[in-house]
């Protein structure tokens, strides 16, 4: 019996090594960004409708600072990014993972010069960050609507209500 490492660890690839690994990557090439703490359906269903733009995807995760001085609570994330990254990693929609420390991931979308940058619903196109560097460039700027009214905050809340 063979336990090397899953096939999906190679889509792992920290900020460091992100130069080397661009050019590897089909284009028209995509870029999103966020926490992904607890993976739901409204997430793999955003992340395999992002990448229906391009021809391949790039997925930046909040490192586990990152998440907490988003304010989403003190024991967030629940995961922590090595988990999360492997998680996301492992979804067929998604060509590459890396992470980004800073409270935003303008320096990763400087780096990857993504044809297409893409957010949730609940970002407008003017408030995404790297919207006007992509748009400068020539890319594209879409904001997905929700499918699904799923949130991992809101999965938290039902969670800890029905532990009192």
């Amino acid at each position: 019996m063979d336990y090397s490492p899953p096939d999906f660890e190679a889509k792992l690839c920290p900020p460091e090594r992100l130069a080397e690994r661009l050019g590897t990557l089909p284009r028209p090439l995509v870029f999103t960004n966020g926490c992904f703490d607890i993976l739901h359906r409204g997430h793999v269903t955003y992340l395999a409708q992002a990448r229906t733009l391009g021809a391949g995807l790039v997925v930046a995760l909040n490192t586990d600072a990152s998440v907490k001085r988003q304010g989403k609570g003190d024991d967030r994330p629940i995961n922590p990014l090595s988990h999360r990254a492997a998680v996301i990693a492992a979804l067929q929609a998604v060509d590459l993972v890396t992470w980004f420390d800073s409270d935003t991931p303008l320096e990763l979308i400087l780096q990857v010069e993504p044809d297409v940058l893409v957010k949730g619903g609940d970002w407008t196109p003017d408030r995404i960050v790297g919207s006007r560097e992509v748009l400068a460039r020539g890319g594209s700027v879409h904001s997905i609507p929700f499918l699904f009214d799923t949130s991992t905050t809101a999965t938290l809340r039902r969670i800890r209500s029905a532990e009192s």
